[in-house]
C-alpha cells in the first residue's frame, strides 16, 4: 500500500505519467521495452502486496480473540499454505528472470548500426567521436567541466555507443532513453538505441567518479538525417578531426588552459 501511495504521489499530473508510473516518456524504440517491463513489474509488485495484505488481515480478523477468556486454535503448520508460499515465489522469480532476459536481448541488440558514436568518459566530461564520418575523418566533440558538449543523433536510425573511459569508471545515459550503462576502463562496453522523436534531451553521468562529478553532463540533440550530416560537417570545419577516436583533455590540463584540443588517442 506504502509503494502504491508513493507511486500516486510521484506520477501526479497527466494519466500519461500515471499510466507510466513516473518514469519518463521511452524516446527510443528500445525504452519501450524497458518501460513495459517496469510497468509489468510494478502491477505484479501490487497485485502480491494486496494478496498477502489481504491474507494477513483475513488471519487476524478469522482467527482473533473474541472473549477474554478464551485463547484462539493454534495451529502448527498448514502443508497447503506452506507448498503456495514456497512454490509461488519461486513461480515469480522464474517469470521476472525471462521477461527480464527477453527485455535485455531487445534492448541490447547487437544487430548492424547505422552509425557508432565511440563515447569516452573522462574526468570530468564526455567526449563524442564519430568515425569515418567526413571524408573518411573522425569527427568529435569534447566538452569540459565548463563546457556541456552536444552528442548529436539522426531520427529513426540505430546509433551503437562504445563506451570507453581512460581513467575511472563512468556510466553513460539518458533518462529519456531509459537506458544507462558503465564506462570501465580497459572493458569495451557498448549499447545502441534507435530514436524515435526529434527533440533535446539531457544525459548525465550515473557513477560517482570523483570531485566534479556532477560536472559530467551533456546535451543530446535528435536530429533528422540532413541536420546530422551538417553538423559534422560543421565540425570537421572547425577542425575538429583526426584520425582515430580521441579523449577529451583531462581536468588537471584544462586547469593549465590546454582545453583547446583532444590530443590523446582513446584506446
Amino acid at each position: 500500500m506504502l509503494g502504491l501511495v508513493l507511486v500516486l504521489l510521484s506520477a501526479c499530473g497527466t494519466d500519461s505519467e500515471l499510466e507510466r508510473l513516473a518514469m519518463p516518456v521511452p524516446a527510443t524504440e528500445e525504452g519501450v521495452h524497458t518501460l513495459e517491463l517496469w510497468q509489468g513489474a510494478w502491477i505484479a509488485a501490487l497485485v502480491t502486496g494486496v494478496i498477502v495484505w489481504a491474507l494477513i488481515l483475513w488471519a487476524v480478523f478469522r482467527f482473533r480473540r473474541r472473549h477474554a477468556d478464551e485463547v484462539p486454535v493454534q495451529t502448527r503448520y498448514n502443508l497447503p499454505l506452506e507448498i503456495f508460499y514456497t512454490v509461488f515465489p519461486i513461480i515469480m522469480v522464474v517469470v521476472f528472470f525471462d521477461h527480464t532476459v527477453r527485455v535485455q536481448n531487445l534492448v541490447l541488440d547487437d544487430a548492424e548500426p547505422d552509425n557508432t558514436v565511440y563515447v569516452v568518459g573522462q574526468q570530468w566530461s564526455w567526449t563524442f567521436n564519430y568515425p569515418d564520418a567526413v571524408d573518411g575523418q573522425n569527427v568529435y566533440e569534447s566538452g569540459t567541466g565548463s563546457d556541456i558538449p552536444d552528442l548529436y543523433l539522426p531520427v529513426d536510425q540505430t546509433t551503437r555507443f562504445e563506451l570507453r573511459s581512460p581513467d575511472v569508471i563512468h556510466d553513460f545515459g539518458v533518462p529519456g532513453f531509459l537506458i544507462k550503462m558503465d564506462v570501465v576502463p580497459g572493458l569495451e562496453n557498448h549499447y545502441q538505441v534507435t530514436p524515435k522523436t526529434i527533440g533535446t534531451y539531457d544525459g548525465k553521468c550515473y557513477e560517482l567518479c570523483g570531485v566534479y562529478h556532477s560536472r559530467m553532463l551533456f546535451t543530446v540533440h535528435v536530429v533528422s538525417q540532413e541536420d546530422y550530416e551538417q553538423y559534422l560537417e560543421d565540425q570537421a570545419a572547425a577542425g575538429f578531426t583526426s584520425d582515430e577516436p580521441v579523449c577529451g583533455p583531462t581536468f588537471a590540463e584544462t586547469q593549465v588552459g590546454l582545453d583547446d584540443a583532444a590530443e590523446e588517442v582513446c584506446q
